[in-house]
Formats: structure tokens, sequence, C-alpha cells
């Protein structure tokens, strides 16, 4: 097999550079020269080093070049100004054109397995302080294997000393009775007690290197499959140097930003998705950034600014380009296409949408001459294929004067993340650790049944609730556990509290996406491995909100018969529990704040039923009670006193002004409470 000469200058060299462009780019902002010019000289010096081993003079007199370009500025106090940055970065340009030359042929790249480099991206990398943790994993385990081997060696003696005992404990010879056979007893017990001391000292031996094998293990399976992952901060540097390229050719000043570097993906997609971004970024400056006088004028800051957002949702990773400039002319559009023919007159009817959409269709142009940075109507073409050939989605939204933003939508293969892991059904299933609010422990008794299904009142709040088992078994059975743990989850709709049989704790996931093949309920993302290599399913939390909520709109409606029923109480949080119990039981309730508006409301209403609370601000319960039943037209109509009070004479006190019911708060219990609502509802009827 032929040997490639530069297999490791190549992947040094892409790392060298990397290292300097951002550096040069820090160094242009103002970022620390005194710091910086000598860390840069060290790189470049490295650089040019290892281009003589492999006999590249070529990139090595580059190098060399950018050593003097820098060196003046060592120990300078002056920054560098914009022809001194230009010279360096034209520098590392020419040397990374000359590294495209050192790609290996086809063939040789097959037999080492090397992927050539696609689109100019520099080769991803292992992080080599995760390559020193898989190393300490992988030296761990083999001390540990060692030390299971010295154990071996006990468990040799152990079938020994069996097979000692069993002579001993073999039938003896007649005459054998007697002190002799005491003799045998006493060694025989004498055996297997030591016999008992071995197996002890080698589970106890065996027992905490399998552990700390297991734990070394879970740690080199976990760094392995985060070295398959890039984080997305690999790409900022180049689509900050195309920003600042394109910006520089223009005449325009711009500060590109990235956010969500961390998001560790898949290097195939983030390969795929350089060329969109660089086009997204060169569009933003070159379509959407004001110059500079025209940004004043409007009272901009001069410096425009492109933000490029990363981040994960559910199944997919989405990244948001957006820039503060003068937004899309939609006018501008319009006539471009009524040249193209694609409008039968400029005033066609078309709204801001599908304006957007003619300019993602491709071939239209709003620039005013074709240069090398605009004007051939490509741009937005380049991303839509790109985008479709992943399977994915692309979205424009513009606002005039305060700039556009280009979102694209792409499936993940591969993604790490942060994951709550719980257990229902005896099944573990992870969800993500950034939609998850809180945890919560709860009483069956705080589960709600409301007209719009089970809901969870937590803090305030009342949520709709699904036990996660109804999810995944897509069945209606009720849960029949009284206690139990929540997940409280907030995704695009909204908050929701998932039931679960057990929390198991917090780790550091690889999310994988499912076959094609495979039909997946919508609050399934993906799945992962647990540590013996299991697949272990991944929820979404937009789809499980949606699902809790859809669980709540799709409840059975109890068919009892429409009763009306006033909930009097100054407590809202009351007020809506009562009201929400007794709706999911088929009454009709009406509410009042005070004892003064529910006088008012059963005056003109007649209901079936008074539920009271006793201490209110004004008139309190009791007194409502007293006057109800002096009223002719009130005092059939039952009443129920709902309230904190608990002592005896407050009882008395109920019963003495005519309440038929009474329920202390701290004791509430659902059906209970429906329980006497439904006997004193039907004496009334």
């Amino acid at each position: 097999m032929a040997k490639d000469p530069y297999r490791y200058f190549r992947v040094e060299a892409r790392e060298l550079l990397e290292q300097l462009g951002r550096g040069v780019l820090d160094l242009e902002k103002g970022a620390g020269e005194l710091q910086l010019v000598p860390r840069l000289l060290r790189l470049t010096h490295t650089l040019k080093g290892a281009a003589r081993v492999v006999r590249q003079s070529e990139i090595a007199d580059h190098a060399h070049a950018i050593e003097d370009a820098l060196a003046p500025f060592r120990e300078s106090t002056q920054g560098l100004r914009r022809e001194h940055i230009d010279a360096v970065l034209g520098g590392l340009d020419r040397i990374s054109a000359h590294m495209a030359t050192l790609a290996p042929a086809p063939a040789l790249a097959a037999e080492t397995n090397t992927p050539a480099p696609m689109d100019g991206l520099y080769i991803a990398r292992p992080d080599f302080a995760e390559l020193d943790v898989l190393l300490d994993g992988i030296a761990q385990t083999h001390a540990q294997i060692a030390a299971l081997r010295r154990h071996l060696g006990v468990m040799r003696r152990v079938n020994d000393m069996a097979d000692l005992l069993a002579d001993q404990l073999a039938p003896r010879r007649a005459g054998g009775e007697g002190r002799s056979a005491d003799i045998a007893a006493r060694a025989s017990r004498s055996t297997v007690q030591e016999l008992r001391e071995l197996l002890g000292r080698f589970e106890r031996g065996l027992a905490s290197p399998m552990e700390q094998m297991d734990r070394e293990l879970r740690q080199v399976r976990d760094t392995a499959e985060q070295l398959r992952l890039v984080p997305a901060a690999t790409l900022f540097t180049s689509l900050e140097r195309t920003a600042r390229d394109v910006a520089h050719t223009l005449g325009k000043k711009v500060l590109f930003q990235g956010h969500g570097g961390g998001v560790r993906l898949d290097a195939e997609v983030l390969a795929a998705m350089q060329g969109p971004l660089l086009q997204m970024v060169r569009n933003a400056v070159a379509h959407g950034i004001e110059t500079e006088g025209v940004r004043t004028a409007a009272g901009k800051p001069p410096e425009g600014r492109v933000t490029l957002d990363v981040a994960r949702q559910g199944r997919r990773v989405v990244f948001r380009c957006s820039d503060d400039g003068a937004g899309v002319d939609l006018d501008a559009v319009r006539r471009a296409a009524q040249r193209k023919g694609w409008l039968a007159t400029v005033t066609q009817d078309l709204d801001a949408q599908a304006l957007l959409q003619l300019l993602l269709r491709g071939g239209l142009s709003t620039a005013a001459v074709v240069s090398e940075v605009s004007g051939r109507g490509v741009g937005l073409d380049l991303v839509r294929e790109a985008v479709d050939r992943l399977g994915g989605e692309v979205s424009v939204c513009t606002a005039s004067s305060q700039g556009t933003t280009l979102t694209l939508s792409v499936p993940l293969s591969l993604a790490s993340l942060d994951a709550l892991v719980v257990e229902s059904d005896d099944a573990a299933v992870s969800i993500p650790l950034d939609a998850v609010r809180c945890t919560v422990r709860f009483d069956a008794q705080q589960i709600a049944r409301t007209a719009q299904g089970d809901a969870l009142l937590h803090e305030g709040e009342v949520m709709p609730f699904v036990p996660l088992s109804r999810v995944l078994r897509n069945t209606t059975r009720p849960s029949t556990a009284r206690f139990g743990s929540a997940v409280i989850v907030e995704g695009a709709g909204g908050v929701a509290a998932i039931g679960v049989d057990r929390l198991l704790g917090t780790a550091n996931i690889v999310l994988r996406a499912l076959p094609e093949s495979a039909m997946a309920s919508p609050v399934v993302a993906g799945a992962t491995l647990d540590v013996e290599g299991c697949p272990q399913i991944v929820l979404d939390p937009d789809g499980l909100v949606n699902e809790a909520q859809r669980a709540g709109a799709s409840a059975p409606q109890v068919s009892a018969a429409r009763v009306p029923v006033l909930v009097i109480d100054d407590s809202l949080t009351t007020r809506m529990l009562e009201q929400s119990i007794l709706e999911s039981a088929g009454y009709e309730v009406h509410s009042a704040m005070s004892a003064e508006e529910g006088l008012e409301r059963a005056k003109r209403r007649r209901y079936a039923l008074y539920l009271v609370d006793v201490e209110m601000p004004g008139m309190d319960g009791f007194s409502f009670v007293e006057q109800t039943r002096a009223d002719p037209a009130m005092r059939d109509v039952p009443a129920m006193l709902v309230t904190s009070r608990s002592s005896v004479e407050d009882r008395q006190r109920g019963e003495d002004v005519g309440a038929q019911g009474y329920i202390v708060k701290s004791e509430f219990a659902q059906d209970d409470f429906l329980r006497a609502v439904r006997q004193l509802t039907q004496v009334a009827s």
C-alpha cells in the first residue's frame, strides 16, 4: 500500500491555520495585541517548521512572510492597520490553497480511509482533551482487568477447598464412630468457614474492580461518541472571515457574531451546511447591511451586525442568520420578477411571503449591477438546493429598515445534548434537559379533572397533565398510582406536566435520528444507545406538550346533567380548582369572589348548590348562609362551607346557620367532595 507522506501534516496544518485565522480576526478587533501577536508568531513558526519537515518550501515561504508581517508588532503598543491584517490573511489564503493540492489521491484516500477535503472545509479533528480522557479511560480499564486476573488465583484456591470439603464429608468406614467422627466434623466446619471467607473476599475483590470498569467503560464510550461530533463553532471563523472580506470589498463596516457554537453535530451535517451558511452571510452583508453613511443617516450604528444562531429543536438543527440592515426591498423584487416574466404586471397582487419565496426560487436578483459578490441571482438558489438535498426547509422574513432573517432547518443525524433520564413502565427514556423547567413530587389528589382534561396545579399555574405511560402506549387508561413524579416540560406550544414513575438522573447523550422507515410518534425525537448498546427513546419536548394538550382536548366528557352550582371564594386558586373539578363532572359552574357578589348572583339565578368560603373580606360565609336561609327564594338551596377553619366551634356554627355540608380545605379529597356535591344537588332537585 502506498504511503501518504502528508497524512499527519495535513491535520496539523489545518489546525494551525484555524487558530491563526481566528487569532488574526480577534487581532483586528483590538483584542489584546500584546498577547495575540507573540502567540500568532509561535503558531506561524510551528507551521513553517512542519512544512519544511515534509519539504513543502512554498508553504514555509508563505509562513515566513507572515512572520515578517507580524514581527514588527511583537512588542508594539500600536494596533495593526487594515493593510497588515489583509497581508496576513492573504498569506493564510495562499497556504490554504496550496494545502488543497496536497489532498490524497482518490485511490489512496480509499486505502487509508482518509476523507478528502470537501469544498475547502477544514478536516474535523478530535479535541485533544477528549482524546486524553479516552486514553486515560482505556488505561484505567486495563488496570482493572489486571486486578481481576489476580483474583482468579483466589478462585483456584476456592475450588481446592471445595474438593477437600467433599472428601471430608464423604461417608466413613464402619467403626469410624466416636472421637474420630467428632474430629472430622470439626475439621469440616472449619473448612466450610474458611471457604466462606474466601468466597466473601473474592466477591468483595471482584465487585469493586467491576464497578470501576463499568464507570471507565461508560466514560470511554461517551467520549468516543463525542469524537464523532463537531462543535458548530468550527464554522464561525470562516463565516466571520467571509463577512469581513465582503464588507471590505463593498466599503462597509460589519460585526459578525455566532451563537450556539457549543451545539455538537455530525461533521457531515456541518460540512454540507458550510456552503449555504457562507452564502447566507455573504447575502446579509451584500444585500442587507447598508453603507456607513446610510446607516448613520437612518440613526443606526455605523457598524452593521450579522448574527448566526445555531440551535437544536427536537429532531432538527436550526441555523438562523439575521442582519440589522435595510430589509428586503419587496418592490424591487416585484420589478425584478416582472422583468423575468414571472409576473404579468408589476402591480400583480402578491403578499410579502409570496415575493420572498420568489427570491428563494433562484435566478432573481435585485442588485443594480453585477459584481463579484452579487447580481447573478444564484445565491439563495444555492442555499435552497443544498437544504433540499438534506431534506430540510428554508424560510425568510424581513422588516423594512430593521433587517432580514433567513432560517435553515435540517434533520439531525447525530447531536450531543444533556438529558434527564426517567423511567415509565420499567422503560428508561430521555428528555432534553434544556426543555425541563423543573421536576415535582405530587399526590394523586393534586390532579384535577377539568373540562379540558387532567391538569396539575403547580406554583399557581394550571397546566395539562398526562402520564408518560399513556403517551407511549397511546392509551386513555388512567394512572392508578397514588403518588408520582412529574417533569414540567416547556415546548413551543406551552408548558405541560408529564407523569413518570422515577427520575433516574441526568446524562450527556448522543441523539441519533431514527430510520426513515420507522413510523415514530411525534413525541419521539430520536434514540440514544445505553451502556450495553441498546436503543433508548429520546422524547421531543414540543411533541410532549402537544400530546398533553391533545389528550386533554380528546378526554371523554362525563355525561352528568348540567346542574348549576355557585362557587364563592376570594381565592382565585380555590375558585379555579373547584370549578375545574365540577365542570369535569358535568356541572354548570358560576363563581363569585365575595359573599356580596354571590348574593347578587343568587338573586338573579336559581342554583342547585352554594359552595361558600368562610373567611372573606366584608361579609363572611356564615353570614351569606344566614341571609340565604332567611330569603324565601333561596332558603331551599343547600349550602356547603369549604373553608380552612376546622375547629368544632366553627363546624357547629356552620350547622347552626343552616349549612348542609362542611369541608376543611386541608382535608380536601376530590372524590369525597364530588360525592357530597352529588348528594346535595340530588336533594335540591
